[in-house]
This record gives structure tokens, C-alpha cells and sequence, in this order.
């Protein structure tokens, strides 16, 4: 079975760097640093702060999951606000947001969404090529 991290935020703004923090120790302790870990706590950042921006659920969380299979990184944030699906936009120059899926879009080998039972989940897969992670033993 591949190591997976999986940690739950609060949905209000205030928990996004905790996010952050969250995930870039996560991949420093399976040794994935430089970076790759700052593209990966990138992606989780845009992820988590689209669930803060756009969850209509009242007091929800945003599931973050980190699995590491081989060579390939599957970074996972889920919402209780399933019927409110993603949608890449191209914003006017002008506008403050809106970048958030193209730039996952970018930095991620492949990206989509999916509707569970009572969440939705967008994840974002990423390639370690070149990179030596493991995970340390009794994790």
C-alpha cells in the first residue's frame, strides 16, 4: 500500500499557510525537497484556497491527502460542496483571481476532479523523475 498523509483544514483563509506548512513536511520526511516541493505546495495552496474561496458549506474542511506511489505524487483536496465543480477560467488581465486551475494546470502532469458520495475532490498528479523519495521506516 503507497504512504499516504492525510490532514483536514478548516475552511476559512487564516488555515491556508497552515496547509502549506503541513504539506512541505510531509514531502521533506519522504525526501522530496527543492523545487519539486515548492510546485507540489504550490498546487496544495491553490487547491485549499479555492475550497476557502468557493465551499458554500458553512464550517466545512478541506480534506488534503498526499499519496506517493513509485515515481508519481497524487496530491488530493476534497470539499463537503459537491455540486459546486471546478471550472478552468481565462480572467481579464485586470482581475485579481482566477488563475488558480490554470496554474495547476501547468505545474501538474495531469489534474481533474471527480464527485464522491459527499464531497467533490480535485486532485492534481505529479511525476517525481529524477527525484529519490522514500518514506522513512514505521511511517
Amino acid at each position: 500500500m503507497p504512504p499516504t498523509e492525510t490532514f483536514l483544514i478548516p475552511k476559512h483563509r487564516r488555515h491556508v499557510a497552515g496547509a502549506r506548512q503541513r504539506v512541505r513536511k510531509v514531502l521533506a520526511d519522504w525526501g522530496v525537497t527543492g523545487e519539486l516541493a515548492e510546485g507540489v505546495t504550490l498546487l496544495a495552496n491553490e487547491l485549499v484556497t479555492n475550497v476557502v474561496t468557493h465551499c458554500r458549506i458553512s464550517y466545512a474542511q478541506a480534506k488534503v491527502t498526499l499519496t506517493l506511489h513509485g515515481t508519481e505524487l497524487l496530491l488530493e483536496v476534497s470539499d463537503p460542496d459537491r455540486d459546486r465543480l471546478p471550472r478552468l477560467r481565462e480572467p481579464h488581465p485586470d482581475q485579481e483571481g482566477g488563475r488558480g486551475l490554470a496554474l495547476v494546470a501547468a505545474l501538474a502532469e495531469d489534474w481533474g476532479w471527480r464527485q464522491d458520495p459527499y464531497t467533490k475532490c480535485v486532485w492534481a498528479r505529479i511525476t517525481l523523475a529524477g527525484t529519490e523519495a522514500h518514506v522513512p521506516a514505521g511511517s
